[in-house]
């Protein structure tokens, strides 16, 4: 009977619990969470209901999802530069760069007058096998056209990417011909390296180029090192400018290979990330080899992880620009739909304990897009006065000032000089016109360019060349006027672009670090630095004495204000 009792009250009891459960979980929501699931699901319901109101009442038909695709970037936009929304068409293309190789066709392009050229062929790779070669023109992909405003560097990375093993058909305009060839290309796995250079300097400095940081940035790192090793190198040079970063894993492991056990390397904090330290393990086998770090306005992230480590823990000497200022930590997270945002969790920190994220407005990216030209005006890539610091000044280990807040302000300063530029070189270098003439002289001399086995030896070739002029006379004919007095003074400007091209289209990236190396005042001003024993910091006024050792730089079309000339993408 009291079973029977039990029974017919269990319902009720239950009932009861999960009412007091209910009541309970809600009173400690509100008043210890700050109400904030109710508002995330006052807020999420809103916007459901939202788009459900469009979907069932708009006056025309629209596609909900794409409505979604939309919305997201704006959303995210309204948080900081950084958290970004991917879609799923582009969630592999934004990961392959740095994840060490991709699948696609093996080729290196730039898109000039709304045509993609081919820079470069990847060696032994799925386009070369083809028949592809440098300076061709890919003008239809699959029976389709592929030139025109449409054309952008995505579009072509989509069309020309894909999964191994497929075919893609190309329709390819050759240099002297008027019909278009056709070939079919069987897409294959491309390696991509993070280190396109590494040669000796001198006969006792070795210098490394780290175009980003990737998956396997730091294993390339050691071979590099061993490469350099083998030729007896005591000081190291690290290029780190144009890296605008990676993953912050591999920066720790690389600068971990230089800094002696427990000093701090960088350390994260955000509102929900407890803070998370990061210190070096003393194993690293470069300890005490005289280091210098070469940063510039396009080194970001992990680069400036690596250069602030490196200054902070007064382990080397920085040298060259002010870098671009991103300290912000993004973590990856994935949908259902294999799309993905890259959500800033974060802020990273390097030793002295600065932030080295330049100032923004949430929701207007306008004046965080535009700070590098607004630089540019300003005067700072001419002079070191003209840098404003954003944040509080800091101390280094052996109390050297170093200032947080819009990037890392080098010991040694280098200044860029447009002297020798005039508005024919300007022209002649924004327009595409020497990299069209590069790729034209290189396919017309390819057999006897191809009997130079060193930078040295086609170089002093091509000098005898006079390249200059005959690039005159070709863009004479392509509507660039001749200015004789102009070309003359910049004679020397045009000598190094057109010939670099040259070399890079007939040789390799490290062939063309090489020659424009030769001549850099960066470059010039590290060797002295090495040769002077100075490139450990010890004091500060050590440090001020070399400050004041500023050079000239050449107009580098490297930089961010005419990167157009030289934008190099792989698919």
């Amino acid at each position: 009977m009291n079973n029977k009792k039990n029974n017919r009250f269990m319902p009720i009891l239950l009932a009861i619990s999960v009412v007091i459960g209910i009541f309970i979980g809600t009173f400690y929501a509100n008043h210890f969470s700050g109400n904030r699931l109710s508002i995330i699901n006052s807020s999420s319901n809103k916007l459901n209901n939202l788009l459900h109101i469009i979907d069932d009442q708009y006056v025309d038909t629209v596609d909900v999802n794409d409505l979604v695709e939309k919305a997201m970037p704006q959303i995210l936009s309204e948080l900081d530069p950084h958290s970004v929304y991917i879609s799923a068409k582009d969630v592999q293309t934004a990961n392959d760069d740095l994840r060490g190789s991709f699948s696609g066709v093996g080729i290196e392009f730039t898109i000039r007058q709304d045509t993609l050229h081919v820079q470069k062929v990847i060696s032994n790779g799925p386009a070369e096998r083809a028949g592809l070669i440098a300076g061709d023109k890919i003008v239809v992909v699959d029976d389709k056209p592929f030139t025109g405003k449409t054309l952008t560097n995505e579009e072509a990375m989509h069309r020309l990417k894909g999964p191994k093993d497929t075919k893609v058909k190309l329709g390819i305009m050759r240099y002297g011909e008027k019909k278009i060839r056709e070939f079919v290309v069987t897409r294959g796995e491309i390696p991509t390296k993070s280190i396109t250079a590494t040669y000796m300097l001198d006969k006792e400095t070795g210098y490394i180029r780290i175009r980003n940081f990737g998956e396997n940035t730091y294993p390339e790192l050691l071979i590099a090192l061993a490469r350099l090793s083998q030729e007896n190198f005591r000081n190291l040079t690290i290029d780190l400018r144009g890296n605008t970063g990676g993953y912050l894993q591999s920066a720790v492991q690389i600068a971990n290979e230089f800094l002696p056990k427990n000093r701090l390397i960088v350390y994260t904090q955000g509102r929900k990330s407890p803070r998370q330290e990061y210190r070096s393990d003393g194993r690293g086998s470069y300890q005490h080899i005289p280091l210098v770090v070469l940063i510039d306005e396009g080194s970001a992230s992990a680069s400036e992880i690596l250069a602030g480590a490196i200054q902070d823990n007064d382990r080397g000497t920085i040298i060259g620009r002010r870098s671009f200022g991103k300290g912000l930590v993004q973590q990856p997270i994935s949908f259902n739909d294999q799309s993905m945002i890259r959500l800033t969790i974060a802020r990273y920190y390097s030793p002295s304990g600065r932030c080295i994220q330049k100032h923004y407005t949430s929701g207007d990216n306008k004046d965080y897009e535009e700070d590098l030209m607004a630089r540019y005006e300003h005067g700072e890539f001419f002079s070191q006065d003209s840098i404003k610091h954003e944040g509080p000044a800091y101390k280094t280990t052996i109390g050297r000032t170093v200032y947080g807040g819009g990037g890392i302000t080098p010991d040694i300063f280098i200044a860029e000089d447009t002297t020798d530029v005039t508005s024919y070189y300007k022209q002649a270098s924004m327009s595409g016109l020497i990299i069209q003439y590069a790729f034209e002289y290189t396919d017309q001399n390819r057999s006897k360019l191809c009997q130079f086995k060193s930078v040295n030896e086609l170089e002093k070739y091509l000098k005898q060349q006079n390249t200059v002029e005959k690039f005159a006379n070709y863009a004479d004919q392509k509507g660039l006027k001749r200015r004789n007095l102009m070309i003359q003074r910049s004679h020397k400007l045009l000598e190094r672009f057109i010939n670099s091209r040259i070399i890079y289209n007939i040789m390799s990236e490290e062939a063309w670090m090489e020659y424009l190396n030769e001549d850099d005042p960066v470059i010039l001003e590290t060797l002295k630095v090495f040769r002077s024993g100075t490139a450990f910091p010890t004091a500060p006024a050590q440090n001020n004495e070399m400050k004041k050792a500023a050079y000239i730089k050449p107009f580098d079309y490297r930089g961010p204000h005419t990167a157009s000339t030289h934008i190099a993408h792989l698919s």
